[in-house]
């Protein structure tokens, strides 16, 4: 009986804790304070009309392919907590080099909504006075499934 109650425990306890991992890992479905939430084709009509699009993902993995045109400006490292409530100081964005305009429009992405890099972007562009920014939050893996335009 001692044995079946661990067995019971243990799958309980690990089906929680996958549970609160998932959820904990998965960003807002919901754009920032400030910012906007856009699909593919909206990205791609942002692009066509100038606006900068905006790799936060690491420079490696914007080096193994991004969505064509865009720039790497990568959020990291991130030692942040991976919530909306998460603190930018603990983590390095060096936007202001290479987004100065702060009325320009600005899309950001990563890997989708389990990466929080262009979610916190968002939120520390709109902190810092970018009047449009947009977060397209299925990032990489959407555009690609689209077969849209990398280098």
């Amino acid at each position: 009986m001692k044995h079946r109650n661990f067995v019971t425990t243990l799958f309980a306890s690990l089906f929680f804790l996958a549970a609160g991992s998932a959820l904990a890992a998965d960003t807002p479905a919901e754009a920032p304070k400030g910012t906007t939430l856009v699909d593919a084709k909206k990205v791609q009509e942002l692009q066509a009309g100038g606006a900068t699009i905006v790799d936060t993902r690491k420079a490696s993995e914007f080096g193994e392919g991004s969505i064509k045109g865009a720039i790497s400006v990568p959020y990291d490292p991130e030692k942040s907590a991976k919530e909306p409530t998460f603190d930018s100081k603990m983590d390095k964005f060096d936007f202001a080099a290479k987004l100065p305009n702060k009325d320009a429009k600005i899309v950001v992405f990563c890997n989708a909504g389990s990466c929080w890099k262009s979610y916190k972007s968002a939120t520390v562009l709109a902190a810092n006075g970018y009047k449009h920014v947009f977060w397209y939050r299925e990032g990489v893996p959407d555009w690609k499934a689209r077969k849209l335009p990398m280098e």
